[in-house]
């Protein structure tokens, strides 16, 4: 997806391109695209004989669909199990959840506001 949204709209070979080393196969990367095509996050249009895929959604929809997923099917919906999975595997600080708890606030706040 994210070759996808550098390149707004590319063919198979052009998304294969863009990869730097171990570059996957053509046909994988044309199957990937075909997947995420029929979950519905890539479009294509029909060129000739060639299909030129792009972004169906913006990164930040992407975003919330798959830490959606990631939520439920990984902590049974529960945020703050995620969170302190996180927590604990990057080693963050009580000072820095803090820091996170106030800037969560002032989020909210900011769209409470709106």
């Amino acid at each position: 997806m994210q070759i996808l949204w550098d390149l707004k709209e590319g063919i198979v070979k052009q998304v294969v391109d863009e990869f730097d080393d171990n570059k996957p196969a053509y046909t994988t990367v044309a199957t990937v695209l075909t997947v995420l095509e029929k979950k519905g996050f890539v479009k294509h249009k029909k060129i000739g004989n060639t299909n030129l895929f792009s972004p169906a959604i913006s990164k930040t929809e992407y975003t919330k669909v798959q830490f959606s997923s990631l939520l439920k099917n990984y902590f049974n919906g529960s945020f703050p199990k995620m969170a302190t999975f996180f927590a604990k595997e990057n080693n963050i600080s009580i000072n820095e959840l803090e820091e996170m708890l106030k800037i969560t606030e002032n989020e909210l706040d900011k769209e409470n506001k709106q």
